[in-house]
């Protein structure tokens, strides 16, 4: 499995040489093979008889963070969904994105994508399933602002970027503390150690931190503001992202950990009403849109509310309704984003005010369009898979037994209504999509393009996702037994096979759908009349209003605070940030009783040649404050350091005083090969309050670096480490130098982070040079 993640991510870094001959060979086609393989490698896993295991991949055992990689039948649905739409998206998108685009940077944003979310579902240690969620949201961001010249998408790419970011590291402090309360960081042993993760005082907390994450990636009320902006990206990444994929990631997560807070009742209340508000008030702002891909955006985040509300309902048929519509939500999602794509690449644009009678014109489009906003509206027709999967979700809300709380009692009383007002408005705008674009008057003078049928390469992937849609509708069990039923499992042990049926009789579940399906005709027919309300709710108040404020209100303080300390002055960031240090370390030390144990006891004796080097070091340390002539200088600056290397032959380490040889030494040489670029000493005339605040800060960081050095040495804290680095250097590092065995080996992901920060800086320093040429050239 850790090929099937990493996969995509290793391929990428071919893409842009690939993409060299894009012009004979469009980038899509060597990219369709990676996510047709990692579909054909998982569904060899279908069955009845399936079950779950894992592969585990050494990574950081030191930390307990390794690559354990746990498929069971939840994960199995979602790597399905994953590679399986992202081949036809990927298919799409060599008909939809033309050879003059990026396409090296497309591919590898979206193979990039593809892979971090393989890892989300795969994960069973909690910090590696948290740096995959980390880099859907990175890679989610590029793919948004693919378009960078617009405005609008850098402001949607921003947008989702900064309410998500803020989720994940929410639910980064929700997974330490279950690391630290159940000892461990896999998520299985975590649902194995439940009770006591229920019987910690941190239960709320936790919960609310672990749902941040969920409701803002799966775009939650009132998180849900990113989704609609989100659609200024390319249609196949809205196909993929914001229809099947990333946005059910929030969707798995709740899934995943609600074994844990099944039982927390408070769980079910707020997942509950969450997702209940987000499938009214999204279903009813979709009837407002005007644009294709925004009246799908909100329709995703209300079809996404509705899942999120079964699997806080928790029950048996619950979670199994919401794992099927998971299923059916992305084949009739997937192909109506992909026939809004098509409208706006045949008729150059996606204002449903400016369509209207193109079924004459793009008949095949027309009948896709035509399943797949039924089967979204829940019409009950046995072709229609949308339907049995609401019918399933109007059944659970029908069945709520909740006796211990009076408030959840009373709630769930109430869901089976808003339950079905949110359905109506999803009927409502079902019909609006479809009719105000393929029925209707023509609007010709309106459009950029003449409309026409798209080539069949660009239909191939609806077609595909739109018989999904029918043969799951006609065969629903096929899916059932050997897939669905494995899923819900995974969320509620409880669960078992029932077969699905489109007929149950005239059962609430049933008059539920046809009231829907009649409220919402009269609604559709009265649109015009009714359509006004939108001006009293929600009127002028608007979520992307407060957002905006708030975004705007912090720019303008940082502002603010920025302008005042950041004046070009390098002599000032340094008082700051040597003040800070005096400042905090004092206090930290101070508040912690650092300087309580000091003692001066198993100290080396001093002899006179000790003082000798150190009266020396200390009167070169202070001509360096006189001295005007640059060389005179850096051979004074050497004295100090070479002095150190002396202090450490005499007090027996040879191997820090051989290192302190090599390291002052080539700084000598750096400093006298770049001689005649360094700037010219001159005697400044400093204010008395300019020397006097120089002078505290000298004596402050001297005096703070000499008390931390003797607090260091009188701790008894912890037992010295030093006695296992001379015992092991050798048998662990192979090498006597203990400074370098510690720097190399017992440091050495340390030394690579510093390896990598220097990297960066030099590719920095590279890029400002290139500036700076190309300037001059200019």
């Amino acid at each position: 499995m850790l090929t099937a993640v990493l996969i995509p991510l290793i391929f990428a870094f071919f893409v842009p040489f690939i993409s060299k001959y894009k012009q004979k060979v469009h980038t899509g086609v060597f990219v369709l093979i990676i996510p047709l393989g990692i579909f054909l490698y998982f569904i060899q896993f279908i069955g009845k008889d399936f079950a779950p295991f894992i592969h585990e991949y050494s990574w950081i055992p030191s930390l307990g963070i390794n690559f354990d990689f746990y498929l069971d039948g939840l994960s199995l649905l979602f790597v399905l969904l994953i590679s399986g739409i992202g081949t036809l998206v990927v298919l799409y998108s060599i008909f939809y994105l033309d050879t003059s685009e990026k396409l090296s940077h497309f591919y590898v944003y979206l193979l990039m994508f593809m892979s971090a979310m393989l890892g989300v579902i795969l994960s069973d240690n909690v910090f590696v399933l948290y740096t995959f969620w980390e880099l859907t949201s990175i890679s989610s961001f590029l793919l948004i602002g693919y378009w960078h010249h617009r405005e609008r998408s850098r402001y949607g790419a921003q947008k989702s970027m900064l309410i998500t970011i803020f989720g994940g590291l929410s639910m980064l402090g929700g997974l330490i503390f279950l690391t630290v309360i159940t000892n461990t960081t896999s998520i299985r042993a975590m649902i194995n150690s439940m009770d006591e993760i229920l019987n910690s005082n941190y239960l709320p907390l936790i919960m609310v931190l672990i749902l941040l994450g969920a409701f803002t990636k799966s775009a939650q009320f009132p998180f849900h503001i990113w989704l609609p902006d989100a659609m200024e990206a390319p249609t196949p990444v809205s196909a993929y992202l914001h229809s099947a994929t990333m946005v059910k990631a929030g969707i798995y997560l709740v899934a995943r950990f609600s074994p844990i807070f099944h039982a927390y009742e408070w769980f079910f209340i707020t997942v509950s009403i969450i997702g209940i508000v987000t499938l009214v008030w999204a279903s009813y702002m979709a009837v407002r849109q005007t644009d294709l891909k925004a009246i799908l955006a909100f329709s995703t985040v209300s079809q996404l509310g509705m899942i999120m509300a079964m699997l806080g309902f928790g029950t048996e048929a619950a979670v199994f309704a919401a794992v099927f519509h998971i299923l059916n939500h992305a084949t009739f999602k997937g192909s109506l984003f992909m026939i809004a794509g098509i409208i706006d690449h045949e008729t150059g644009t996606r204002d449903i005010r400016k369509l209207g009678g193109l079924l004459t014109f793009m008949p095949m489009s027309a009948t896709l369009a035509l399943f797949g906003t039924f089967s979204m509206a829940g019409v009950p027709l046995p072709f229609l898979n949308g339907f049995y999967s609401k019918e399933l979700f109007f059944e659970s809300t029908t069945h709520l037994d909740i006796t211990s709380n009076t408030f959840a009692a009373t709630f769930a009383d109430i869901i089976p209504y808003l339950a079905v007002f949110g359905s109506i408005f999803t009927f409502v705008y079902s019909m609006y999509f479809f009719f105000g674009v393929f029925m209707g008057q023509k609007k010709l003078d309106l459009l950029p393009k003449k409309p026409h049928e798209a080539p069949l390469g660009m239909l191939l992937s609806p077609i595909v996702l739109v018989l999904g849609v029918i043969i799951i509708g006609l065969f629903p069990n096929i899916v059932n037994g050997t897939l669905l039923t494995h899923a819900a499992k995974s969320i509620n042990g409880n669960v078992d096979y029932h077969a699905i049926q489109f007929w149950h009789g005239l059962k609430p579940a049933f008059l539920m759908s046809l009231v829907v399906v009649g409220i919402g005709a009269i609604l559709f027919l009265t649109l015009k009349k009714w359509r006004k309300i939108y001006s009293v709710i929600p009127g002028k108040l608007s979520f992307n209003e407060l957002y905006d404020k708030t975004i705007d209100i912090i720019d303008r303080y940082a502002k603010r605070i920025t302008n005042f300390y950041m004046t070009g002055s390098l002599k000032l960031y340094m008082s700051i940030i040597l003040g800070a240090i005096i400042a905090f370390s004092f206090l930290i030390m101070v508040t912690t009783d650092g300087f309580s144990h000091i003692t001066f006891n198993d100290l080396a004796d001093v002899e006179w040649i000790d003082f000798t080097v150190i009266i020396v070091m200390a009167l070169a340390a202070i001509c360096t404050i006189f001295v005007n002539n640059k060389l005179s200088l850096i051979i004074i600056t050497g004295i100090v350091g070479f002095g150190i290397s002396i202090l450490f032959v005499i007090f027996r380490a040879p191997d820090l005083a051989l290192t302190q040889l090599v390291v002052e030494t080539v700084s000598m040489a750096l400093f006298l090969l770049a001689y005649y670029h360094l700037p010219e000493l001159r005697k400044r005339n400093e204010t008395i309050t300019t020397s006097a605040s120089n002078a505290i800060l000298s004596l402050g960081i001297g005096t703070l670096i000499t008390m931390v050095g003797i607090a260091a040495h009188s701790s008894d804290w912890f037992a010295s480490i030093s006695d296992y680095f001379v015992e092991t250097a050798y048998s662990l590092g192979g090498g006597h130098n203990i400074v370098n065995v510690i720097l190399v080996d017992m440091r050495g992901l340390d030394t690579l982070f510093e390896i990598t920060v220097l990297g960066i800086a030099a590719l920095a320093i590279y890029g400002l040079i290139k500036v700076r040429k190309n300037k001059e050239a200019e």
